[in-house]
């Protein structure tokens, strides 16, 4: 069993699809330091762990969009960034950039009580005018190879998309174990 702590139904979905293990969501909401990817969710899975009285590993990811033209930004304040400008007003960040290239980096931590061990991923592609109705959270602002993430059906996003490739380390690492 895999305890995925998330609030994100989409994510949980992902990682149905590529893990044989059973998934099981737990909407644990753990402190956010101030960090990096890796740093973030290093601490998002120890302390869930421990407060959720570990008796099962937790897998644990950490997103976020990097703007070239915005030195990175909004990164991993990506969900902050969301909940208070939203994702319509990305574009118009840079609207007057020459450009738009951005990459979805995500790093997810499986921690066991003992081990944590890191997996990730990541995807290039380019800031656009929101389109499609799939996917969740930048999914319409991010366009990789002439196609938004919203655009895309869910098995053509989930085969390129950064959660995708990280949670195909994780499932190939998980198999040698």
């Amino acid at each position: 069993m895999i305890r995925f702590v998330t609030g994100n139904e989409g994510k949980v979905r992902e990682a149905r699809e590529y893990l044989d293990e059973p998934v099981e969501q737990v909407p644990y909401d753990y402190t956010e330091i101030q960090g990096e990817l890796e740093e973030i969710a290093l601490y998002g899975a120890r302390e869930t762990f421990a407060e959720t009285d570990g008796d099962e590993p937790v897998l644990v990811d950490d997103t976020g969009l990097f703007v070239e033209a915005l030195d990175g930004f909004p990164g991993a304040y990506s969900s902050f960034v969301e909940d208070t400008l939203g994702i319509e007003r990305i574009p118009d960040l840079v609207a007057d950039e020459g450009n738009r290239r951005a990459a979805f980096r995500t790093v997810m931590v499986y921690y066991d009580g003992e081990t944590a061990e890191t997996f990730e991923g990541n995807v290039r592609g380019r800031i656009v005018e929101p389109r499609g109705e799939g996917g969740f959270g930048y999914d319409p602002v991010f366009e990789h190879d002439g196609e938004t993430f919203a655009e895309m059906d869910t098995a053509a996003k989930n085969a390129i998309s950064h959660r995708g490739r990280a949670l195909e380390r994780f499932a190939d690492w998980l198999a040698e174990r």
